[in-house]
């Protein structure tokens, strides 16, 4: 067996480097240099700063410890193919312990520099120590939260996700059933879903991960109740929740008022250019040029998706003396009673509205039902608002339709790749998603950051259903037979 052949053997032995390809792990062989240490030699002393990582390639190396009163102790003998200090070359700490060569004995030593430039040469290297890291985090993870779930609090207990202040205020206010809530920052995803060990309940938001990986992870940790506190799953993959027998129960109306109100709001900011004019008179800009408006009465308005916010829409619209067309899948009869309010297809939403406001949920069919196809269709200068969902909108399209002139306006509380950025601070950083900044160029769109659920009353209720259904499923009720579960799951 040749010398390259045995440490190329070593080093794939080595966790930290096993996933390495051949390449990558014979581009890190080159680097290592190979020292020869006679019998009684020190190699490196208890109390140094680390520099180096050592493999043994023949002889042996007496690693020790000073003891009680100075003295040595011996606490391992490493032997050809053993490997010490691989921490070193993350961080220069200091050794604790004194290498000493038995007998003569050859190692092949990588410095510390030496390998922080590898890295810097060689991505895939990075990668995949990165990837090892994550995986002894996420070990490490299950054990606090293994720790935490046998703690003496015999309460039930809950994990939060994607938790913020007005979540952690709210729950706790509301928390009548006495549950042992542990509120953390972190979304669910692969890597974080470990810390949902030792909880039969976790309750997450519209831009947690629950896809198989997810939910196959969160069935081995003992999860057997998933809580939505919204009203939309598409993130939930209800099929694997089903085959691991995890219940599924979700929020289907806190506050229709909230975003119905929040989506009219977008419109008459946009219409009236409130947002510009607030800007100008706090330059000192009293000017009225550019901010002419429209009358919102006798407009056109296209309501898509009559569900609860759709109703509470449709009536705050009539109130303005708009004409209203609706559409859905299933028309609501109240609805379609009321005066100035017609049922039609999306065609004529497209063709004859003036403005559009989208309430659909997001399934495989309603995916994209704005595309560039559909606001081919529109009137010219059509007003477009979305506090749905965002991938209700090919959004490159509604760029297109912009730049255009076809969109006028544009108002939107959620965005398709929103979850990099809503419900975070990012303001120190640059925005590298190229069409969410496009779309904040437009002096003629509103972005706001999926808010339009944020009042007083829709909060409590998402917690006040978010903790009875949790209730219901600790008093034995499963899948269908909770209030508000989702069918045919659990």
């Amino acid at each position: 067996m040749s010398e390259e052949k045995s440490l190329l053997e070593v080093l794939e032995k080595v966790d930290c480097f096993s996933s390495l390809d051949t390449a990558t792990l014979r581009h890190l062989q080159e680097e290592m240099k190979l020292l020869v240490y006679e019998a009684g030699a020190v190699i490196c002393r208890e109390g140094e700063t680390g520099r180096r990582m050592f493999v043994v390639r023949s002889g042996s190396i007496v690693v020790s410890m000073l003891g009680e009163h100075k003295t040595p102790v011996v606490i391992a003998t490493l032997r050809p193919g053993e490997i010490t200090g691989v921490m070193s070359l993350f961080d220069e700490k200091v050794r604790s312990a004194t290498l000493t060569a038995s007998t003569r004995t050859e190692v092949w030593a990588l410095e510390h520099g030496t390998f922080q430039h590898l890295l810097e040469r060689h991505p895939p290297m990075a990668q995949a120590l990165l990837a090892h890291l994550c995986r002894l985090v996420r070990r490490e993870t299950v054990n606090v939260a293994q720790l935490l779930s046998r703690s003496s609090d015999r309460r039930v207990k809950v994990a939060i996700f994607d938790s913020k202040p007005y979540t952690e205020l709210t729950f706790k206010q509301r928390n009548r059933f006495d549950f042992a809530l542990h509120f953390f920052e972190n979304r669910l995803s692969l890597e974080s879903a470990a810390m949902a060990a030792g909880f039969k309940a976790i309750c997450v938001f519209v831009n947690d991960c629950l896809d198989k990986k997810v939910i196959e992870q969160l069935q081995n940790l003992g999860v057997e109740l998933i809580a939505l506190r919204c009203a939309g799953y598409n993130n939930v993959d209800l099929q694997a929740c089903g085959r691991y027998g995890l219940s599924v129960v979700r929020v289907p109306a806190y506050s229709p008022y909230a975003v119905a109100e929040h989506a009219v709001g977008l419109m008459l900011a946009l219409n009236r250019r409130i947002h510009h004019a607030h800007n100008r008179v706090r330059e000192g800009n009293f000017s009225l040029n550019g901010l002419v408006g429209f009358d919102m009465h006798g407009k056109t308005a296209g309501v898509v998706g009559t569900g609860k916010i759709g109703k509470c829409l449709v009536s705050i619209l009539a109130g303005f003396g708009c004409r209203i067309l609706a559409y859905d899948v299933r028309p609501d009869r109240e609805t379609a009673a009321r005066p100035g309010v017609e049922y039609v297809s999306l065609e004529r939403i497209f063709s004859d509205s003036d403005i559009i406001s989208l309430h659909a949920p997001l399934i495989p069919a309603t995916r994209h039902m704005i595309n560039a196809e559909a606001i081919a269709k529109m009137k010219r200068g059509v007003m477009l608002i979305n506090t749905s969902r965002g991938a209700l909108i090919d959004t490159r399209a509604l760029v297109n339709g912009l730049k255009s002139g076809r969109i006028g306006y544009a108002g939107l509380d959620v965005y398709e790749e929103e979850s990099e950025y809503f419900f975070e601070d990012r303001s120190d950083r640059v925005i590298t998603d190229d069409v969410l900044a496009r779309l904040t160029t437009f002096h003629n769109v509103i972005v706001t950051s999926h808010q339009a659920f944020l009042t007083t009353e829709a909060l409590n209720k998402i917690a006040d259903i978010t903790l009875e259904s949790i209730q219901q499923f600790m008093s034995g009720k499963r899948g269908a037979d909770l209030a508000y579960g989702v069918a045919a799951v659990g």
